[in-house]
């Protein structure tokens, strides 16, 4: 089996280019250790963007019959489309599988980068509401950390990356480092000072990873709209360009592109990880990369699955996995609930060159909050996005001229959609499938999760109080729905290698550090210990700091 570099031992193997493996190797190559960055996809080039290219020009009018037959889990998300479907994992070759009765959908991108190419871009921080949860409610367990330790590395992840936003001082949700702020739309600020009025709660501008002013040589929005399509000038943040190419730019970072890694190496006699095994992608053939740490950050399901499969004969339910834990406690935010509606006293002509602003509002969590009431049926709480704004009214009535002018004269909508805490248990997990493999011969998951009857009554609660804010906003014909989507319709999935102090209820320490195997690491979401309702990337992105500068200080002390 040959090995990437015959003589080359890297100090660090990282494993995925996304959000945390972008700031790993940035964080480790600029403190001076040698990294090699593990890409499962192909390299991307900005000249593959096509957000300002007009529908007109796709073959099929983003109708493609290959988006059916190579994509049809991955096509549930928004993102993909004729545009970019290639950048999205082919169903076919990553199969995964779940039991009769619950569906779980899994997105997932193969690329430099992976889904900060495609991430909606909300970041908020979690607050002690959050980190300590259980110590309020009683229910799961507290983080190993709090946000007083965690605080500093968000600040340094948002003066790097750029994150728009208004400071609002809410407990719920702490303030950051904000860029200047994106302005909202007349109904949006209808909907914050009636609400603030009446309910005394806290709706703001969408706090998202989008420049607003140049900052770190990439330039600010220019408010064209469909970012999951790309960005030229690398106004939102995407790894690629960013931390990424900052880590090449050392020269102490070696990117391996189609390396498809299947499992972790051992050396059982010193109980360390040694290296990894990887599959390229495109010719199949087995290559080994050894380093004197390995840290996961290839997504939640993925990262787990890397562990699951590097079972030895020591570690035989997989590698870090002594407290049964590993795969357990799968979460992803509960969807589905909301409410729409229409303030025809601001409806204007509609234009279609109008800016397009890439970002909505953000209804801050009042529910169970420290302080205050608690709802009898449901624990933790829920978050709102939405916006409000006109738009072309083509369900108008009428024909001809009638029917365009009255097309063009529009609608002003608004609408709140809740992200709802998705609670950690041990019934939602993911295993490896004994009967399934992927196209490279790596054992698949099972993924098994559904939620539960907390998040269906915090999903009926959102739905009403949705709809009592938009009638104090003026808001007419109210629609609202109480539903609860699949689980992963959010694309935040996190758990299933949570982080805590007692190795016999956790996988992780609190850097992130495996109990069982001292130099194998895992800083993406499947650290977390809870979900929160708040979008995860921005956190994630924060913890892999800390652990990868925890993690220099022990380089420098000889400790690895």
């Amino acid at each position: 089996m040959p090995q990437d570099s015959r003589t080359e031992v890297y100090d660090a193997i990282v494993v995925g280019s996304g959000a945390t493996g972008g700031w790993a190797a940035k964080r480790l190559s600029e403190a001076g250790l040698k990294v090699a960055l593990l890409e499962a996809g192909r390299n991307i080039s900005p000249s593959e963007f096509t957000e300002h290219m007009p529908a007109y020009k796709l073959k099929y009018r983003d109708l493609s019959p290959e988006i059916a037959r190579t994509r049809p889990v991955q096509k549930q998300c928004y993102a993909c489309m004729e545009y970019n479907y290639d950048w999205f994992v082919d169903d076919v070759q990553n199969p995964y599988s779940t039991p009769a009765g619950k569906p779980f959908t899994w997105q997932r991108l193969r690329i430099v980068g992976g889904r900060t190419l495609v991430w909606g871009r909300q970041s908020y921080r979690l607050s002690d509401l959050d980190f300590k949860a259980a110590s309020h409610d009683g229910y799961g367990e507290d983080w190993p950390f709090s946000y007083k330790d965690l605080a500093p590395y968000y600040d340094i992840v948002e003066d790097y990356v750029g994150i728009s936003g208004a400071a609002e001082g809410n407990d719920a949700l702490p303030d950051g480092h904000f860029l200047p702020p994106m302005k909202m739309t007349c109904g949006e600020v209808q909907l914050r000072d009636r609400v603030k009025d009446k309910f005394r709660r806290t709706v703001t501008i969408g706090r998202t990873a989008i420049l607003t002013k140049n900052h770190n040589g990439r330039a600010a929005c220019h408010y064209c709209g469909p970012c999951e399509r790309g960005c030229v000038t690398f106004s939102y943040f995407s790894s690629p360009f960013t931390t990424v190419k900052d880590a090449l730019k050392t020269g102490k970072c070696k990117l391996i592109t189609n390396a498809v890694v299947s499992h972790i190496d051992m050396d059982n006699g010193e109980n360390k990880a040694q290296g990894v095994t990887y599959v390229d992608r495109v010719t199949h053939m087995t290559y080994q990369v050894r380093g004197r740490v390995v840290i996961l950050c290839a997504q939640a399901l993925e990262s787990t699955r890397l562990l699951l499969n590097s079972k030895t004969r020591v570690y035989t339910n997989g590698l870090g996995n002594s407290s049964g834990a590993l795969g357990h406690y799968l979460m992803d935010h509960a969807v589905g609930a909301g409410a729409a509606a229409e303030i025809p006293e601001l409806a204007t002509k509609y234009s279609a060159s109008q800016p397009h602003r890439a970002n909505g509002i953000y209804l801050i969590r009042f529910r169970n909050l420290h302080k205050g009431p608690q709802h009898q049926r449901f624990i933790r709480g829920y978050g709102y996005q939405g916006d409000a704004g006109m738009s072309f009214n083509f369900g108008a009535e009428g024909f001809g001229a009638r029917y365009k002018a009255a097309v063009v004269r529009g609608t002003y909508g608004i609408s709140l959609g809740a992200f709802g805490e998705s609670l950690g248990r041990w019934d939602n997990f993911c295993e490896i499938d004994p009967n399934l493999k992927d196209a490279w011969g790596i054992p698949a998951l099972k993924i098994q999760m559904t939620h539960g009857e907390n998040e269906a009554a915090m999903m009926e609660d959102a739905a009403v109080a949705a709809a009592e804010m938009l009638e104090a906003a003026g808001a007419q014909n109210i629609r609202i729905t109480s539903r609860v989507e699949m689980p992963g319709m959010a694309i935040h999935e996190v758990g299933t290698a949570r982080m805590g102090n007692d190795p016999k209820k956790s996988v992780l320490n609190a850097y992130n550090q495996t109990h069982d195997v001292k130099n194998v690491f895992v800083t993406d979401g499947a650290c977390y210990v809870s979900s929160a309702c708040q979008n995860p990337t921005l956190t994630m992105m924060a913890i892999t700091v800390r652990a990868s500068d925890h993690l220099v200080e022990r380089f420098k002390k000889n400790e690895v």
